[in-house]
């Protein structure tokens, strides 16, 4: 056994905290909150409302979905590209809403804002499901669109329209829609009733699609998709995923049916610390788990120990469980691009399932070593700390936050010269001279949080190396409910 194997935890957090150096500093974690809410804005496709607050950007993609003879104007860019990819858009609403659900209580002044977020999101899931047997999941060509370096303002490259269908399908696609509206309907309820009903008659719709007609969107739409947001782990957890947010939307017994009925089935308890726009299986088990908690779900038992198993997986110290890794600098890190995703949607779900076990005067037993309530607070709050500065770098992660902070991301509008700037029309090539240059972008996103350092807690800063630079909604979504909830406990 390994003389370390049973640290006490909050030997191991302390030592978390103090890696890397970094200092501990007090954050206003209200001005990031506002400033990550704020970043949507930057996002938005379509028509912008008049008080639109981030002024350098226009409208853009006013004929989207006309090829198809549908109007598909509206929703978000995903990233730092201009094409609107429905699976990791409904993923960031899922995710946009869950933070009002469970901290929209410390939002304060910025509760507003957040709920317009959602709604520009689920506006557009409505048109994209608003056609029976069918459900549009994505407009813009990848290849096309990854080939120019344009503003969205200007897009020229082909805004094809992507669809599911009976013969083919997309479960994981659909059942992450099916989510996002009906988690979103929870967040109408009290403030707009009908648009709330909607939403759920929506989802419910959604899912007996998803259902009915099983399969992976990456075998209907391989090319348009993939690399991009190709469903590698399946579709089975986007149906449970599904399932969990109408059973907490609707409180009808036939999802909680569903959800005990299908747990084997469709593999619950696989990939247990994963989660992100394409694995829910940790989400899935946090969820499920504040009703287990409470003493009203005995049947979902499985699910909070799938979830206990989850928070141990995140302790650093406890070598005998399969473990997510931390940087010398203390972030947490796992393979593939875009690393902040994985910060941020993990430690959200690390602070849900704190108050969970909080209010149920619960711990999670890891090893020897019980993690507590205080204990999972302070390992999210060390990741969002992280993030906003208290790193190796002595830098922000977050555009507009602190003394220092990214100024070469990856991202097209930022990057070139705005409409105002530069009234007249620049095509597809036009912009690789801002590409390539060292000069920092012309157009501050504000509140963009970028995919981060690198295993050693190196950041380039250099648009090229866009898994490090590139920001994207759903780092965004997630990190909304962290900054409420440490902006109200700082």
């Amino acid at each position: 056994m390994a003389p370390n194997s049973y640290l006490p935890l909050a030997v191991v957090v302390v030592s978390l905290i103090l890696a890397g150096n970094a200092v501990a500093s007090h954050h206003d974690y209200h001005d990031a909150l506002r400033k990550s809410i704020l970043f949507f804005e930057g996002q938005r496709s379509g028509r912008l409302p008049t008080d639109q607050r981030i002024r350098w950007r226009r409208d853009s993609a006013l004929n989207d979905g006309a090829s198809d003879g549908v109007d598909l104007t509206g929703g978000y860019y995903d990233a730092g590209d201009n094409v609107k990819f429905g699976f990791p858009m409904a993923f960031t609403a899922t995710l946009l809403s869950w933070s009002i659900i469970d901290f929209g209580k410390n939002m304060g002044g910025e509760l507003g804002n957040a709920v317009r977020a959602v709604k520009w999101a689920t506006d557009y899931l409505l048109k994209a499901t608003a056609h029976d047997g069918v459900i549009y999941v994505q407009v813009g060509d990848p290849v096309s669109d990854h080939s120019c370096w344009e503003r969205p303002e200007d897009m020229d490259t082909l805004r094809t329209v992507y669809k599911i269908d009976r013969g083919n399908p997309g479960s994981d696609v659909a059942g992450e829609t099916a989510a996002a509206l009906a988690a979103a309907s929870i967040v109408f309820r009290s403030r707009n009733p009908a648009y709330s009903r909607l939403l759920l008659s929506r989802a419910i719709k959604v899912f007996d699609f998803a259902d009915r007609h099983r399969g992976a969107y990456s075998s209907s739409l391989s090319e348009a998709v993939c690399p991009f947001y190709c469903d590698v782990n399946g579709y089975q957890d986007e149906l449970l995923w599904a399932a969990a947010w109408l059973h907490k939307a609707s409180r009808r017994r036939e999802y909680r049916e569903y959800i005990v009925g299908n747990e084997v089935v469709l593999r619950a308890g696989d990939t247990i610390n994963e989660f992100g726009w394409d694995n829910k299986h940790a989400g899935i088990n946090v969820l499920l788990s504040k009703e287990v908690l409470m003493g009203r779900a005995e049947d979902l038992r499985s699910f909070q120990l799938n979830a206990d198993a989850f928070i141990c997986s995140l302790l650093p110290g406890n070598f005998h469980l399969p473990q997510v890794q931390y940087s010398p600098g203390g972030l947490m890190f796992k393979a593939g691009g875009s690393n902040m995703q994985h910060v941020t949607s993990l430690s959200f779900l690390m602070l849900a399932y704190s108050n969970y076990l909080s209010h149920a005067n619960h711990h999670v037993p890891c090893g020897r070593a019980p993690a507590t309530s205080s204990i999972l607070k302070s390992l999210a709050r060390r990741q969002v700390d992280y993030i906003l500065g208290d790193n190796p770098m002595r830098m922000s992660y977050m555009v507009g936050y602190g003394v220092r902070f990214p100024l070469r991301i990856h991202h097209r509008g930022s990057s070139l010269p705005s409409v105002v700037a530069h009234p007249s029309r620049m095509g597809c090539k036009d912009g690789t001279s801002y590409y390539l240059t060292q000069n920092p972008n012309p157009n501050l996103l504000i509140g963009a949080v970028v995919g981060g350092p690198n295993t050693s807690d190196a950041f380039p800063d250099s648009r090229p190396f866009f898994q490090e630079s590139e920001p994207t909604t759903y780092i965004n979504a997630p990190l909304v409910g962290l900054l409420a909830y440490f902006s109200a406990h700082p």
